[in-house]
């Protein structure tokens, strides 16, 4: 097992550059993931696991060790490090004692069959995982992400998408309009137009692309254009608006409930 103590030790800065830097991330094309769960969603996947960071007092925990002597038989390189050290690397206030370094899944080409979730600058990481974790439970594969979106493999947005990173096809940076040329089925967003119906009216069983845009100026108007159904969610309550995550989970589990029916 190989063992760092120092910050100037190039696989500490290549961690750092990692967890802080998106630009080295995107570079790279590899993520950190902080904690058993994330780590063992990776696993689960076949994402393979090419370091694992860890401190000897996380290595004596039961499922700590299991893990990591599970992941140093299939190659990956296990190095010990200084609780102080690791508080210096880990995302989080409360580290949990194990960090892994994995390289960022290739996502699936844009035609591929199955509904799509499309989301134009969401730039919360809580609001960006939560879309991906909701996309995940109703059975939504495919993510598309536009220019000026939360990087979707940052720690934040790994946090909050508690491993459903693994079971879904996320593509960054993608010029949503031209993705949408091709697309054969329904094209459904949100918003507060004269061409809204009661999401609870649409039928929405068909193969769709659910599209949701930024927290303050939701969807462009270029993408608004795009819709074959503007949907508006009711609100009796007197409420304006929903969190973009929140509404998008009303809808994905109202197309789950019609499909189910």
């Amino acid at each position: 097992m190989k063992q760092i103590a120092s910050r100037d030790n190039p696989t500490f800065k290549r961690l750092r550059a990692l967890l802080e830097d998106g630009r080295y991330r995107r570079l790279e094309q590899a993520a950190v993931l902080d904690g058993v769960h994330l780590i063992e969603a990776a696993r689960a996947a076949q994402c393979a696991i090419r370091r694992v960071v860890v401190t000897a007092r996380a290595l004596q925990m039961q499922e700590i060790g299991r893990l990591v002597n599970a992941l140093a038989a299939t190659g990956s390189e296990i190095i010990e490090m200084p609780e102080a050290l690791l508080r210096a690397l880990s995302p989080v206030e409360t580290p949990s004692g194990i960090l892994g370094e994995i390289a960022i899944p290739d996502a699936v080409s844009p035609s591929a069959l199955g509904d799509v979730l499309v989301i134009e600058a969401v730039q919360d990481a809580g609001n960006l995982g939560t879309l991906l974790r909701t996309a995940a439970a109703v059975g939504i594969r495919r993510v598309w992400l536009s220019e000026h979106c939360a990087q979707a493999w940052s720690p934040k947005v790994l946090r909050a998408g508690m491993g459903a990173h693994f079971v879904l096809s996320i593509a960054e940076h993608v010029d949503l309009n031209a993705a949408l040329d091709g697309w054969q089925g329904k094209i459904i967003a949100t918003a507060l137009d004269v061409r809204s119906q009661d999401l609870f009216d649409l039928d929405l069983r068909p193969e769709a692309a659910w599209m949701f845009g930024s927290e303050g100026s939701g969807l462009s108007a270029s993408l608004i254009a795009r819709a074959t159904d503007l949907a508006r969610i009711p609100m009796p309550g007197g409420i304006e608006s929903l969190n973009v995550a929140a509404a998008a989970a009303v809808c994905l589990f109202e197309q789950l409930r019609q499909r189910k029916h």
